[in-house]
């Protein structure tokens, strides 16, 4: 990912990264792995709970930094989700949009 991408755009470019490794399964990709993992879905499942605790752990710890971290590693893998359930960002955005 390109370090110059501005703020607004790095979910969306995160995101064609996913669906790329989703498609192209290259070799050593972590997010490869979680499309072809044995356990299938279940595997993006595991990691989203442990992300999710981990951001709740780290929210009540006061960990600012932490939190940051953890919750990046939480959308991530959120992202990889709506990716295997071959939904994108503009899913995500008309159900949000439609909250308001």
């Amino acid at each position: 990912m390109d370090t110059d991408t501005p703020p607004g755009e790095v979910l969306d470019e995160l995101f064609a990264t996913i669906e790329d490794r989703k498609e192209t399964l290259p070799e050593g990709s972590y997010t490869a792995s979680l499309f072809t993992h044995e356990k299938g879905e279940n595997a993006v499942l595991e990691k989203l709970g442990e992300e999710t605790t981990e951001t709740i752990l780290a929210a009540k710890d006061d960990d600012d930094e932490e939190l940051l971290a953890e919750s990046a590693d939480l959308v991530y893998h959120l992202l990889v989700l709506l990716a295997a359930k071959d939904r994108d960002l503009d899913d995500l955005r008309l159900e949000l949009r439609d909250r308001f």
